[in-house]
């Protein structure tokens, strides 16, 4: 398999965080009641899979690395669902997936910001381009996932026991 730069595998962890984004938000939708925040999350759901498309076609313009990245993303992928996996376990609900989508998103926009800094000594235009695409979105993300939190807990009964 060929070596990849740096850069090459932070895109790989983008584009695996993107697909892990997929699979953590269909899951967190079946957990929740509030359409408001099912509709978010599947707005996320859809920029997700938009952007592992467009990770996917920058590593395809990588000559002889695109399957070297692709690996790199699954391994993420895995790594990432494991994580979702053990933190909602038996009993999890809504507030419990919005926990986790906060730390997720948070690692995702920090990766794609890492792909960012490091792009500006590689000067990639298709890395850039993306980079500049994603942004954005996974800032919004956050913010959603924070504030889909903060509503989720406004709704408990502090004082209830499990």
């Amino acid at each position: 398999m060929a070596e990849l730069t740096q850069l090459e595998i932070k895109l790989g962890e983008v584009m695996g965080l993107a697909q892990a984004a997929q699979e953590s938000t269909a899951r967190v939708i079946k957990m929740v009641d509030d359409e408001e925040i099912a509709a978010v999350l599947r707005r996320m759901r859809q920029e997700a899979a938009e952007t592992e498309k467009r990770c996917k076609t920058v590593a395809a313009e990588r000559k002889g690395k695109k399957s070297a990245i692709q690996a790199k993303a699954k391994e993420t992928k895995s790594e990432a669902i494991e994580m979702m996996t053990t933190y909602l376990g038996n009993g999890a609900d809504g507030l419990d997936g919005f926990e986790f989508l906060t730390m997720a998103e948070a690692g995702e926009l920090g990766h794609v910001e890492i792909v960012a800094e490091m792009n500006r000594k590689a000067r990639d235009p298709q890395v850039k381009e993306l980079v500049q695409w994603v942004t954005p979105i996974q800032k919004r993300h956050v913010k959603d996932t924070r504030a889909g939190s903060l509503k989720l807990a406004a709704q408990e009964d502090p004082m209830e026991t499990e």
